[in-house]
């Protein structure tokens, strides 16, 4: 069966870069696509489209946008559920994103201002904070080369071939308690200063 997202658009904030417990990279970020066609009023609706992406890709997915910034991802979509801090149970759909590639050059982003870095728990649909996803997680995770994705609750198992080197992977988080914001993103990597058009991520290269 068939199940691939190809999106391009804007981030509507600085991408939010947690751990697992066992130390795996979790970034959740929303993008602003804009519709092909224009309302009856003229103007061009957007939709916004909550996106998750593990390990080094995430890392690096952080590191290299802002606020903003111009990309576009490949992946799947994915459906699963958690239980809030009332009880409820949440039903959370978003891309998995496999493959990203960065749609403005580095000068262009280094100009963006900064966002303040979110309280626990805000905008990462409990991803990360050293939470376990509950029935989520899979039996097995995969190795930190193995770019397999975490299996879910509400889904069945799609396979994937992530980002950059990394991908979606290891033990997400989905327990309502708010996890304490964590101090350490993924080091930057050192890529020349000139500036690039894309910086294309593709699992296969790691």
């Amino acid at each position: 069966m068939l199940n691939s997202v190809a999106l391009t658009g804007r981030l509507t904030r600085d991408v939010d870069l947690r751990y697992t417990q066992s130390g795996t990279a979790v970034g959740s970020f929303t993008l602003a696509v804009d519709r092909q066609f224009r309302s009856a009023n003229g103007e061009r609706e957007t939709d916004f489209i909550n996106c998750v992406i593990w390990r080094k890709s995430a890392e690096n997915f952080a590191n290299f946008t802002k606020k903003g910034s111009m990309v576009g991802v490949e992946g799947h979509i994915q459906t699963r559920t958690y239980d809030n801090a009332q009880g409820q149970k949440v039903y959370v759909t978003e891309v998995v994103v496999e493959n990203f590639a960065l749609l403005e050059s580095r000068a262009t982003t280094q100009q963006r201002p900064s966002e303040p870095a979110n309280p626990a728990g805000q905008g990462n649909q409990n991803y990360g904070g050293g939470q376990q996803f509950g029935n989520n997680q899979p039996q097995n995770p995969p190795s930190f080369g193995s770019q397999g994705a975490p299996n879910n609750a509400s889904s069945s198992n799609p396979g994937q071939n992530p980002a950059a080197s990394q991908n979606q992977g290891g033990n997400s988080a989905a327990n309502p308690a708010n996890p304490d914001p964590f101090a350490n993103n993924g080091k930057p990597i050192d890529i020349s200063d000139d500036d690039f058009a894309i910086l294309r991520c593709d699992a296969k290269s790691h």
